[in-house]
């Protein structure tokens, strides 16, 4: 079913509701007491977050039905973990979950296949950043995933990066109403080298047009990743006088660049 359509699931999209911030703040205590009529008020009064967040993967070619029903199942959980007395918006907390939900469906229906140990990994560090991100209010950082499940960070970097879905080289990355451009025209193929040997005869040259000073400033800066501050006091001069200088150098050589 396409994702214009009004019915998904047998739910007429136009029809369902939208909750105010206030009405969900008087459900989460009867939410969280068992009062089943509140729960299913919240649920329906957010099913539009879900479908907000299914047109993010309507080009992966997977039936929107099942896509609905897979981000309803992340709703749920994102409703049934919120920590009401932290200061997150529950739609903030929630999106990552339904997204999460989403991509370990299409994950678990992905051709290639993983190692069960690495997916294992993968998953509680998917697990493990969903709590993360309700304790912390934002995305948790690789480290932070390592440290809580207590394994290094690299087979964490390792498992989740196994468990990512492919793309295509002809999915579209941009469209302005002209040819689209697609992955495959951003990639580089590096061993081919002769494009950056030229570039680096280029900026060579470019140098050393320039005066001892800003040849100087400039190598500090972009070969060396110094600051301002550091180069100004080794030069001996202000760190405005070096901006200044930076700026200058650098006008000169994109006219022989």
């Amino acid at each position: 079913m396409a994702i214009g359509k009004v019915e998904i699931c047998g739910v007429d999209t136009s029809t369902l509701p939208v909750l105010t911030n206030e009405r969900m703040r008087e459900l989460f205590p009867l939410v969280h007491g068992g009062n089943q009529t509140a729960r299913e008020e919240f649920i329906r009064g957010n099913l539009r977050l879900v479908l907000s967040v299914i047109q993010r993967f309507n080009n992966r070619g997977e039936n929107v039905d099942d896509l609905f029903q897979v981000g309803c199942i992340g709703l749920i959980k994102a409703l049934d973990n919120f920590d009401v007395t932290q200061n997150v918006r529950f739609s903030t907390y929630a999106v990552p979950m339904i997204i999460g939900e989403i991509r370990r469906y299409l994950r678990d229906n992905n051709s290639i296949r993983v190692s069960r140990s690495l997916r294992d990994i993968a998953y509680k560090a998917l697990h493990a950043r969903d709590q993360l991100a309700c304790d912390l209010g934002r995305e948790p950082t690789i480290t932070e995933l390592a440290q809580k499940m207590e394994i290094p960070r690299e087979e964490v970097a390792q498992a989740l990066d196994a468990i990512q879905d492919p793309i295509s080289l002809f999915e579209p990355v941009y469209n302005d109403s002209g040819d689209a451009v697609f992955v495959m025209d951003q990639v580089k193929n590096e061993k081919d080298a002769d494009d950056n040997w030229l570039e680096g005869i280029s900026i060579r040259e470019a140098l050393r047009r320039l005066g001892d000073r800003e040849r100087r400033i400039l190598k500090m800066r972009f070969f060396e990743g110094r600051t301002q501050m550091e180069v100004a006091g080794e030069i001996g001069i202000s760190q405005a006088q070096v901006s200044r200088l930076e700026k200058s150098a650098l006008t000169q050589m994109k006219k022989f660049v």
